[in-house]
């Protein structure tokens, strides 16, 4: 299992890039606010990723992902994405939910694990057909408590012929 100090670091790569997405400069204030901790905790993180070689960071001044720290918070943010997508749109949970829980995951997943997940979103969400129908059922199955009656009928008779 991943440790909590990998976790929180990844948690703070995520952060700045994902600020800097949307600012043209990121500053200790702004991943405060965005991970909701004190300032003090987001310099000290940030001490600790200067030296590791993942952030550029002048007391006062702007902060800046290193070629190695911008491409851990993108595997970061590629898992999130993967995880995200199949947690709303193939087992249809809440946004909200999705991304808390997308957070949550995002650190223990393996690379194969990942990789075979964001195959088989891909695979659903393409599907040549639309919706498959074993995921229509699922989604009558998860609101209802039961499988669809008159889709497994069909099914069955597609099966018979």
């Amino acid at each position: 299992m991943i440790s909590e100090q990998t976790a929180s670091r990844e948690d703070y790569l995520e952060a700045i890039a994902k600020l800097r997405e949307e600012e043209p400069s990121v500053r200790v204030t702004q991943i405060s606010k965005r991970l909701g901790v004190k300032k003090p905790s987001v310099t000290a993180a940030l001490h600790k990723l200067s030296e590791d070689g993942l952030v550029k960071h002048r007391r006062y001044g702007v902060v800046e992902l290193t070629p190695e720290g911008r491409r851990i918070a993108e595997e970061v943010m590629r898992r999130h994405e993967v995880l995200f997508r199949f947690l709303s749109e193939v087992l249809d949970i809440d946004g909200e939910i999705a991304q808390e829980d997308a957070c949550r995951v995002e650190h223990l997943l393996s690379p194969t694990s990942l990789d075979r997940l964001a195959k088989f979103v891909e695979f659903v969400l393409t599907c040549p057909k639309g919706q498959p129908v074993w995921h229509k059922g699922f989604k009558y199955y998860s609101e209802q408590g039961e499988r669809d009656q008159e889709l497994v009928a069909r099914r069955l008779g597609e099966e018979s012929q």
